[in-house]
């Protein structure tokens, strides 16, 4: 999800309904947000940015590398990749490299944006039959009922409802940190306590210290993998927190980077429990992020809930950009496949000059560029290349967006000049 709280109008279907409710503007169910910054100016118009071991490189050419790292032999792949020269045919990216919201670089797929524009020409009537169309595929998909299946406008929608809904002064809000901090700005605007709990070493979320954070806690929020970091937090862990939160609390898990990683999902433990609400995206892997697609997969109780505060009728454009995206069996194992390969490569190069990154299973990542996290991001915005800001938590670590070969080649070029 981007790092921006939308305090535009909301949607959400009844259960079992195809029409949704108008609502007036979010600021009538909540106190107003502080917008940030929606695209920073291109670097010929500076501004301040909302920024909030090596290896053993003499072993490339040998065997003794893996053993001598204990290296998995993808991440070995990776580290030989890149200690080489780049491939003479991959040319730097051309003009202002974004590489700060976690967007997809290529956007949709050919089909998708075929499908959307193919659309428009329908999208004066509201087609609530298509809206039932991508149910069916994803409900299917997920081999979830249909009735454990919502649609929203992005996935920022259902999690700000699920905030509204579950916390308030006597009921708090309980989250990792770093994470995506828009539950934390609602919070704030609501006069909820927020406990915030630092992530592991390994950048899993400390789920017994979030168990304990606030007995009277009235909502979880678990981002898996979790943005800022990319890292992981294991099915097995998320099913113990399940087990061991306070009986109060309802548990988000924020699935927006899910189709990237190889750990398991927990959607299939909505049909199992009425405290657990799954969000899904069509923002990142499947490149729409300004086209506003999202799910929440919870029980029919929970559903209704995050229904009552009102709803609109989806964006015909983004519906059927859904539909071809879910109907392309090769489009997810494509894409991840070719983040990791780009992602990988960065952070092994990354590690061969000296710096740390938290392993990472999402088109995004968190290094420590052992300086200023806000000062960094200003060295590299005026050689173009846009990167993500810090946390508070960790000052001196950025999160990067994992953008194309030819885009991170020129964050690797901007990179080593932004550290002289």
């Amino acid at each position: 999800m981007p790092d921006v709280v939308q305090a535009d109008r909301c949607r959400a279907p009844s259960v079992g309904s195809g029409r949704g409710r108008v609502i007036p503007d979010r600021q009538t169910v909540a106190k107003p947000l502080a917008l940030r910054p929606l695209r920073p100016t291109p670097p010929e118009l500076p501004v301040s940015l909302p920024v909030s071991r090596r290896s053993f490189l003499s072993l490339a050419t040998s065997g003794l590398a893996v053993s001598a790292l204990g290296l998995t032999p993808a991440a070995e792949a990776a580290r030989k990749r890149a200690a080489a020269p780049a491939a003479p045919s991959v040319a730097l990216a051309a003009g202002t490299v974004y590489l700060n919201f976690n967007e997809h670089p290529t956007g949709l797929s050919p089909a998708a944006l075929d499908a959307a524009s193919r659309s428009l020409a329908r999208s004066g009537r509201y087609l609530f039959e298509m809206e039932q169309d991508l149910r069916n595929l994803m409900a299917g998909e997920l081999q979830l009922p249909h009735d454990h299946l919502a649609f929203f406008p992005g996935s920022s929608d259902p999690l700000n409802r699920a905030g509204t809904l579950f916390t308030s002064p006597r009921a708090g809000l309980v989250m990792a940190d770093p994470t995506f901090e828009a539950l934390a700005d609602l919070a704030a605007a609501q006069g909820v306590p927020v406990r915030k709990v630092p992530l592991r070493a390994d950048g899993a979320h400390d789920v017994k210290a979030m168990a304990k954070a606030d007995p009277s806690a009235g909502l979880i929020y678990l981002c898996n993998p979790n943005n800022p970091t990319g890292s992981i937090t294991p099915r097995a862990e998320i099913e113990w927190l399940l087990a061991n939160k306070p009986a109060s609390a309802v548990l988000v898990v924020d699935e927006a980077y899910i189709h990237y990683s190889t750990e398991p999902s927990v959607a299939d433990l909505v049909r199992q429990r009425q405290d657990l609400i799954v969000l899904r995206t069509f923002s990142k892997l499947y490149g729409m992020a300004g086209m506003r697609l999202g799910a929440a997969l919870a029980p029919p109780g929970l559903l209704t809930k995050l229904a009552s505060l009102g709803g609109n009728p989806l964006p015909v454009p983004a519906m059927a950009a859904g539909i071809a995206s879910l109907r392309d069996p090769m489009l997810v194992p494509s894409r991840r496949a070719d983040n990791a390969r780009v992602r990988d490569d960065t952070i092994a190069w990354l590690k061969s000059k000296g710096y740390t990154c938290l392993p990472s299973q999402a088109n995004c990542f968190m290094v420590d560029v052992k300086r200023d996290g806000k000062v960094f991001a200003d060295s590299m915005q005026k050689q173009g290349v846009i990167v993500g800001r810090s946390w508070p938590i960790w000052p001196k670590r950025v999160r990067v967006t994992v953008g194309s070969e030819a885009e991170m080649l020129r964050f690797r070029e901007a990179f080593a000049k932004a550290k002289r």
